[in-house]
């Protein structure tokens, strides 16, 4: 097995991870799980939700998302900063295509690379990371056989 392949391999393990990580969330309308990897080593780890000390409600009555919802990057990014960890030189694997504002998170904190599998409906946010050079992989588990 080459390099290459087993880059992939280990994108698709960690995206699996990602994606049970996501059953943690309390929201009803998209759960999504967010992992930080750097030298093989899980550094950090996030799934969307509301802030520390709220009520784990994400939605309203209307099903919509309340605004001080934070998305599993941000979770992931921001517990990072309350530990001795750094992400720099490190890769995000989510289940969904980071949003403009994780975007700027994950150019910030010094990730190179952003594998993802789901897309998103807007693409500002994969456009800005490729803008940053940063290395983006949409790769779906669910196309790959389990091994």
């Amino acid at each position: 097995m080459d390099d290459k392949e087993k880059q992939l391999r280990l994108d698709l393990k960690y995206l699996r991870m990602a994606g049970i990580w996501s059953e943690n969330s309390y929201c009803e309308r998209r759960k999504v799980g967010c992992l930080v990897v750097k030298d093989k080593m899980i550094i950090s780890d996030g799934y969307n939700g509301t802030p520390s000390g709220f009520e784990n409600v994400c939605e309203d009555e209307n099903n919509v998302t309340h605004p001080y919802v934070l998305h599993a990057e941000a979770n992931a990014i921001t517990k990072l900063a309350r530990s001795s960890n750094n992400s720099d030189g490190a890769t995000l694997y989510v289940t969904d295509a980071p949003c403009i504002e994780c975007s700027k998170l994950i150019i910030q904190a010094g990730i190179k690379r952003v594998v993802y599998a789901r897309e998103y409906r807007l693409s500002e946010g994969i456009d800005l990371l490729k803008r940053a050079k940063i290395n983006v992989i949409h790769l779906n588990p669910d196309e790959y056989e389990t091994k």
